[in-house]
């Protein structure tokens, strides 16, 4: 199965909650999964190219967005590291998940943005980006273990 790490930026704790649900449904699929609270793009890269030959090295994006379309505090350094990063990371494939609130013209900004980032550096998007609006009364672990469990064939 894939290798997957599920890179969080979150400030009040909704990603992180998100990133564990789909931590248990990836683990139920049988896939390895580390979960980065404080992500550091050396140790990330690390894992994801742990083993070799391997061909599913796959990075779940899951952030809120802070303020006026910034990232969380804990994810601005990875972000940070990843504009600067000259490793060819072409071989990644990612997913995003964007946590915000749809009454700000920033909705989901940071997810955008992280999204454009990777796609920037030779990063494959394997799904389109996944939107929860909190401004509705969703359950967003749910939504998330749904839309991992859609998508697994992707995987």
């Amino acid at each position: 199965m894939s290798s997957i790490q599920i890179i969080v930026g979150s400030m009040l704790g909704t990603s992180e909650y998100v990133a564990e649900a789909c931590e248990e449904t990836l683990n139920a699929l049988d896939h390895h999964v580390n979960v980065h609270l404080k992500p550091d793009l050396n140790t990330i890269i690390s894992e994801t190219f742990a083993e070799k030959n391997n061909e599913n090295n796959i990075w779940i994006i899951c952030t809120s967005t802070h303020g006026a379309g910034d990232f969380p505090d804990n994810i601005v350094q990875f972000v940070s590291d990843l504009k600067e990063c000259d490793q060819d990371l072409s071989t990644v494939k990612f997913l995003t998940i964007g946590i915000g609130d749809s009454n700000y013209d920033t909705f989901c900004y940071a997810a955008k943005n992280i999204t454009n980032q990777l796609k920037s550096i030779g990063c494959k998007e394997i799904v389109a980006i996944k939107e929860l609006d909190m401004s509705l009364d969703i359950d967003p672990e749910d939504l998330a273990q749904q839309w991992i469990k859609q998508n697994s064939d992707q995987l």
